[in-house]
């Protein structure tokens, strides 16, 4: 099998049976889907969930949070991974926002990049959601279920990114990076992968060994 049939025939699947794929962190407006996404770095998107409720009640606007200081801030994120460095990260991205983009969520890569605490999957999930972008944000899933797959063996998530986008047409990639997301996170996950209900084994490199 080709890699192109491949794709091809994981993607037509995913197409008629999740054609509608969506990210599952809750926010109102694309200012606080960055703050979310910036938060569910090394973090369940659950837990996220939990702790942006009060803290988009607290800080509605990048002007509320960007006039905050850290011990404002901390006490709202404490509990999710990496808090003294992400509590910083925000109240430092909304000052950026604020001061020189107008406090709108820019819809430019680099621009995104710019921000403190955005990194390059963070800007692809932003340009993808909220700009409807023809790009792939690779976070831990993407990168362990493409390479199962067989769909890349790119050694970084930018290489992956890439063949990603070389063979999904444009019009499929929001929706890719969130099946491949979702598929991982609840049926390719990282240990004891659950193989025997996957729909996806027919195309999948690593069923043989995985499925023993």
């Amino acid at each position: 099998m080709t890699r192109a049939q491949r794709f091809g025939s994981i993607v037509s699947w995913f197409e008629e049976n999740m054609p509608i794929a969506e990210t599952e962190l809750r926010y109102g407006d694309p200012f606080q889907l960055l703050v979310a996404v910036i938060l569910s770095a090394q973090c369940t998107d659950r837990r996220v969930n939990l702790v942006t409720p009060p803290l988009f009640e607290r800080f509605p606007t990048p002007e509320s949070l960007a006039e905050a200081g850290f011990d404002e801030v901390y006490p709202y994120v404490k509990s999710v991974s990496y808090p003294n460095a992400k509590a910083r990260h925000l109240i430092e991205m909304a000052r950026r926002l604020v001061a020189d983009f107008g406090s709108e969520v820019p819809s430019d890569i680099d621009q995104l990049m710019s921000l403190p605490g955005v990194g390059r999957k963070t800007a692809n999930v932003i340009a993808s959601i909220v700009y409807d972008k023809p790009v792939i944000a690779v976070d831990t899933h993407v990168f362990r279920v493409s390479h199962r797959l067989g769909l890349s063996d790119g050694k970084t998530p930018y290489e992956v990114e890439k063949d990603l986008e070389r063979h999904i047409p444009e019009d499929r990639r929001a929706r890719a990076h969130h099946w491949l997301i979702l598929h991982g996170r609840y049926v390719c996950t990282a240990r004891s992968p659950k193989c025997a209900e996957c729909p996806l084994t027919p195309w999948c490199r690593a069923f043989p060994e995985l499925g023993k």
